[in-house]
């Protein structure tokens, strides 16, 4: 994966969280880029369960 100016990123140092349903961390992703800050989930699978939401 490539940042914004070309440099090569190292998986482990992107962000992480911990899904609001398993709490399982999960990273960072491509498409969520622009909706990180509202991300809970960790899969399509924990947001359609939704039990042990916050």
């Amino acid at each position: 994966m490539k940042n914004d100016k070309g440099r090569v990123v190292k998986k482990a140092d992107l962000p992480s969280k911990l899904c609001v349903v398993c709490q399982r961390p999960f990273v960072w992703r491509k498409k969520w880029a622009r909706d990180w800050d509202q991300v809970v989930y960790c899969s399509e699978r924990c947001r359609r369960g939704g039990h042990g939401e916050a």
